[in-house]
This record gives C-alpha cells, structure tokens and sequence, in this order.
C-alpha cells in the first residue's frame, strides 16, 4: 500500500470510509473527485479529501516523509514504506550497553537502495557522518524509536526528525513478537551469523580495543545484517498488512 492511495491521513476519514472509496474504484488521490457519490462521503469530507490531496501531492513531491509520518494513524505508518522504499534509511546501531551516558556506539550501518554503509567508532564514526547518511525521507529500525535514535541523538547531538517507521510495531499487529532476530525467523529471513547476539556485539568489541582485527569485521558483518534484513521486513511486514487492510478491493 502507497501512501497515494491513503485516504486516512484526512480528518473524519476512518478504515470504513477509506475502504468505501476504494471499493467505488477511488484507488488513488488522482481518481478522488468532487462528483463522486460515494456513500459517507458528504460534502464536507469531500471537501476535507480536496484540500488534503492538494497539500499531500505538493508534501509527497518535495519528499516530506515528516508531513505524513504526523498525520497517518500510528498503525498505518507502514504505508510509507512503498513509497519511500528506495530512499529509506535501514538503520541499526551496535553499543557498549544500553545507556547512552554510560556506553558508546561502536557501529553504525545503513543500508538504503542496494548498499550498505557501515561507520566505525575511531574511523569514521562521527556526527557529521551519521547526520549525512540518515537525512532521508523515512528511517526504517527494529525498536529504534525507543533505542537507536534516542541513543544516536544523545552521543551525537544530532536531530533525527525525519518519519520514522520502526518496525517493532507493524511487526507486532502481525502477532510477530520478539527481538529482530526472532521475527526474521519467523517470517523466513537468512543472516548470515544466527548465532551472534547483542551480548556478542560488547564481546567483539571489546577483543578488537585488544588488538583483535578479525573480530571488527565479524562485528560488522552482524551489524550490517541487522540493517540490511530491516528492508526484506519491512516488505514483508507492508505486505502483509497491506492483505489484511485491502485484500480484494485495492491492487498493490
């Protein structure tokens, strides 16, 4: 589901009435208009529908995932995904414990389009890097919202505003529950170390400030698996989602 076929951001506009217009074939903004009789469609939602689509268009054209991340229903946040899936930042950060003034993040790797990115912590690792590589129109986590932002924001004194789909969510309503590596499980997503942890993640980097080369890179590869996977959930996860909101009435 596209957020051009999303008629819920407007006010006074629920599941019931956006699956009216899409059953009377208003599948998109372009096919919304003012003659349309379309029952619970009054003139005042009507007129509501206008004005957001004029505004939505114009939002969607400069990119602005932040406008529809405030006004989609938190439980349809997941139709960002198809329309900005190819300039998402799929984003995961690796630490030394969980909280920020006490812990440092070691790694962080993007992954957007088809390449991944991966920062290290005395390398590359800085808040202009970070700042760069995360200014998209949508980040796409598992948990971030309570963990990888808040966490990226306070070691960096960065500002991480942009629409945010965290995956833990959609995920959830799907009745898949658990941490990431859980979840990949269950829906059938490969990494290539199953059987690396968090906990790991401390451990490798404590043998790499050693002297241990080899461990950063087995770091990076588990690290770099947690961004890249985010993008095959969150195609599975919208997909899904889109099933249970819009089987039979709305094509994909």
């Amino acid at each position: 589901m596209r957020l051009e076929q999303s008629f819920v951001p407007v006010d006074g506009v629920g599941e019931t009435t956006e699956r009216r217009l899409w059953t009377a074939g208003v599948t998109s903004w372009d096919e919304f208009g003012r003659d349309l009789n379309v029952y619970g469609v009054g003139e005042r939602t009507a007129d509501r529908i206008e004005s957001f689509v004029a505004e939505a268009t114009d939002r969607l054209d400069r990119r602005d995932g932040r406008y529809f991340h405030e006004r989609l229903p938190s439980g349809e946040r997941f139709r960002m995904w198809e329309t900005f899936r190819d300039e998402a930042a799929c984003f995961d950060i690796e630490t030394t414990g969980l909280e920020p003034d006490r812990s440092v993040v070691t790694t962080v790797s993007v992954h957007r389009g088809d390449e991944t990115t991966t920062l290290v912590r005395g390398e590359d690792l800085t808040a202009d890097r970070v700042a760069d590589l995360l200014d998209v129109p949508l980040l796409v986590t598992f948990n971030g919202r309570q963990f990888d932002v808040p966490f990226l924001e306070q070691s960096f004194g960065v500002s991480l505003d942009a629409a945010h789909l965290d995956l833990r969510y959609p995920c959830a309503a799907l009745g898949l529950t658990g941490g990431l590596k859980r979840v990949e499980r269950e829906v059938g997503v490969d990494r290539d170390r199953p059987d690396l942890s968090g906990r790991d993640a401390i451990r490798l980097w404590r043998q790499y400030e050693r002297g241990d080369d080899e461990a950063l890179d087995t770091l990076v590869s588990y690290n770099r698996d947690d961004a890249r996977n985010l993008r095959a959930l969150a195609a599975e996860a919208s997909a899904r989602l889109h099933e249970e909101r819009a089987g039979g009435v709305l094509p994909r």
